[in-house]
Order: structure tokens, then C-alpha cells, then sequence
């Protein structure tokens, strides 16, 4: 049976720019350090184009050692454009109010970005909303700036529409406060908790009624039924095999989600999905196995994590039963099998 490999994610070259910009900013010729990545004016030009996420971190890691600024990614995230998001982008910019504008950047984001990690929310109750970006846990020097550039470019973006100041009314973020954590109160202009449970952005009811100047009923409507038909098209030849595939790298971290979790998750008594599952010629335990095999290669392969990190990820009880599993798949250890990619590479 052909399949799919699982992969970490990708998202549009357009997310490129604004890194581009804030090298500039800084008197750093951007060039070199894209076309090194493969990113030259051809390839950012395509209008479908994508960087895989983990190229995506060492390419944000290496433009943070040239500037020596960890707090690069709120720069990016400040320089970011409507453009640079496609279609989605442009289409928040004619959205009425910063309300929908937001819903819009969210519910429409696998468009520009897609993440085996989990999607970002909206997430709205009676006095105001959390947007909220999914965890990439654990932190390290290649993606903090990710957290920093989406919680910036959202606020960004949602300033532009409103066409006034607008500050958060809290920030949460997951990691630890790090040694520039002065450059997010200058830059929300609100006090951050670090060592959150989430990493999210408070906005009130006042803010989300913001209307946007440059609004028009008909050509909103228009870039959203576009925005519709694009989502439709990407999700709906999706096999219930890759919906459980989809469904199971969020709930790794830290445990071996069963299938009763999965069925809960799809509303789907558990028979069912296993029945299902098995007309299409698999089982839950052969897709837990493929995923969590699928992730640990392109981990180790694709990233500096080290391996008792990725052994959480996946859902391993120990690093050590992560090593026994790895070496089932491959015939390596997961030392040898990165050495020899590193060296194929």
C-alpha cells in the first residue's frame, strides 16, 4: 500500500520577506543567507511555493547568529505584510472588523502554513477572544522566534485593519522569560507572562469591534468564497487514515494517545473507526507505529533535537524505549542514522 510519509510541516516562502526585511533593517544583505537556502527571486516568486518548517528554523537560527539578536522574531513578526500570507492575507485586510480579520488570519491558515504540531485558535467568550498559536514545545534557539514572529505579525496585521494603535489586553507565552523579554513589552506595550500554559494574545470586546476603514462588502465577500473553495479543495479527498494521522502528532507529547482518544476526537464510536480503518486495509496500532516512525526520521534527520526531547514528542515511555523502537524501524541507532544523514546530506 503507497502512502504518504508524515512530514513536520511546511509553509509559504512568503513568510521569507519579513525575515528579509529585518536583516535589512539591521544593514545585513539578506541575499547570501537565502540563496544558501535555496531561496533565490525565482523561487520566492512562485505562487504556490513552500519551505518545510524545519528549514524554515535553521534559517531563522542562522539569521539570529548574524544579527546577534534573539529577538529577531519580533521583528519579522512587525515587518510582516498582509501580502506576505497570500491570499488569506489580502483577504483580512477586507474583513469589516478586527474580529473578523482575526477569524479570518486563523480559520484559514492552512492555506500559508499547515503544522503536524496542531493549528492555532480563536478562541471567543462573552468579554473578548484569545488567538491562540499551538505549542512547539520544547524551546530552544530554533523556535522561539516562531512563537515571537506569529504573536507579532498578528498584532501587526490587526493594527494595519484597524488603522489605529491597538495593544493586546494580555500576552501568554509558553517559554521561560529569556534575556530580551524588554523587547515584547516595547513591542506589545503590555507586561508578558512567560511560562504560560498557552501561547496567545488577548484582545476585548472593544478591540474586536474595531471596524476597518478599508472595507468592502462585495470584494470581502468575494476573497472569502475564494478562501472557501481553496480549504474545501485541500480537505476534502482526506482518508480517514490521514485524518487519524492528522488527529495523532498534537497528542503525542508525553503519552501514547489509545484509540478511544482518537474515535472521541472524531466523533466516532471506537468499532466504527476500527472497522472503518480496517476496510481501508490498516489499523490504529499500524498508523500509531508509521506516524511515530515518519516523525522520529524526519526529527532526527531535519532538527538539532536531542533524542530524549524527541522520545517525548512521540509519546515514548522512556528515551530508551524510543531507542529500542527506532532501531526496529531502521536496522540504526538514532546516533548512527543521523550521522549517516548528515553525511549523505
Amino acid at each position: 500500500m503507497n502512502r504518504q510519509r508524515v512530514r513536520l510541516g511546511d509553509l509559504s516562502v512568503g513568510f521569507v520577506h519579513s525575515l528579509s526585511s529585518a536583516l535589512q533593517e539591521k544593514q545585513i544583505d539578506p541575499q547570501p543567507l537565502l540563496e544558501a537556502y535555496g531561496l533565490d527571486l525565482a523561487r520566492l516568486s512562485e505562487p504556490h511555493a513552500r519551505l518545510s518548517i524545519p528549514r524554515y528554523m535553521r534559517l531563522g537560527h542562522a539569521a539570529i547568529q548574524m544579527t546577534g539578536d534573539p529577538g529577531l522574531g519580533l521583528d519579522m513578526g512587525r515587518l510582516r505584510k498582509a501580502g506576505h500570507l497570500g491570499l488569506v492575507g489580502v483577504t483580512s485586510t477586507q474583513a469589516p472588523t478586527v474580529r473578523e480579520a482575526a477569524r479570518t488570519l486563523i480559520r484559514y491558515e492552512p492555506l500559508y502554513t499547515s503544522n503536524y504540531r496542531g493549528a492555532s485558535g480563536f478562541h471567543e467568550d462573552a468579554e473578548g477572544a484569545w488567538l491562540r498559536f499551538y505549542s512547539i514545545s520544547p524551546y530552544n534557539g530554533y523556535n522561539r522566534f516562531v512563537v515571537d514572529t506569529v504573536l507579532a505579525s498578528w498584532i501587526t496585521q490587526l493594527r494595519a485593519i484597524a488603522a489605529c494603535p491597538l495593544s493586546p489586553a494580555a500576552v501568554q507565552i509558553e517559554f521561560d522569560r529569556p534575556d530580551y523579554a524588554a523587547s515584547y513589552e516595547a513591542f506589545f506595550a503590555k507586561p508578558v507572562m512567560f511560562g504560560a500554559e498557552h501561547n496567545q494574545l488577548r484582545l476585548d470586546k472593544a478591540t474586536l469591534a474595531l471596524r476597518n476603514p478599508e472595507h468592502c462588502p462585495g470584494t470581502w465577500r468575494q476573497l472569502l468564497e475564494l478562501c472557501e473553495a481553496e480549504l474545501e479543495q485541500r480537505t476534502r479527498t482526506r482518508s480517514l487514515h490521514e485524518r487519524v494521522t492528522q488527529l495523532l502528532g498534537p497528542m503525542l507529547k508525553g503519552q501514547e494517545p489509545d484509540l478511544q482518544q482518537i474515535a472521541n476526537r472524531l466523533q466516532l464510536p471506537p468499532w466504527t473507526l476500527r472497522r472503518k480503518l480496517e476496510e481501508e486495509g490498516t489499523s490504529y496500532r499500524a498508523i500509531l507505529n508509521d506516524t511515530r516512525r515518519d516523525l522520529a526520521m524526519a526529527y532526527i534527520r531535519d532538527t538539532e533535537s536531542a533524542f530524549g526531547e524527541i522520545a517525548w514528542l512521540l509519546g515514548f515511555s522512556s528515551a530508551e524505549a524510543f531507542q529500542r523502537a527506532f532501531k526496529r524501524w531502521s536496522g540504526q541507532t538514532p546516533g548512527e542514522y543521523r550521522r549517516a544523514q548528515r553525511h549523505a546530506g
